[in-house]
């Protein structure tokens, strides 16, 4: 399997219920920390550091509108699950070869 410098970054990311919440919710819109607080029912700081393992796991990016810099609107980044998609497909053929490899070491004991 080729190596996928990100994939532990992201399983971490997505490693936690309300992390996985929190991406869910981006998916529908761009939001707002306090708002993804509010919808997840979490403390600020909590919510806070939620969002930076998310962003160094390269699932979502932060944007400051022009009229406020202070403000930070979450968004999903494109491609961030990228690494993840390609190691689950690569291990999928792996599961779907093993029982035929199974299969052919089974029968060579055998003769």
């Amino acid at each position: 399997m080729k190596p996928r410098p990100n994939l532990d970054a992201t399983l971490t990311a997505l490693a936690d219920p309300d992390r996985r919440r929190a991406i869910e919710l981006l998916g529908k819109a761009p939001r707002r920390a306090g708002e993804l607080a509010e919808a997840l029912g979490l403390p600020a700081p909590a919510m806070s550091r939620h969002l930076r393992i998310l962003k160094q796991g390269g699932l979502v990016e932060e944007t400051h509108p022009e009229f406020d810099a202070r403000v930070r609107i979450y968004t999903l980044k494109e491609g961030g699950m990228a690494d993840l998609k390609l190691w689950l497909a690569d291990t999928e053929t792996l599961w779907a070869t093993q029982p035929t490899a199974f299969k052919v070491h089974l029968e060579k004991k055998r003769k």
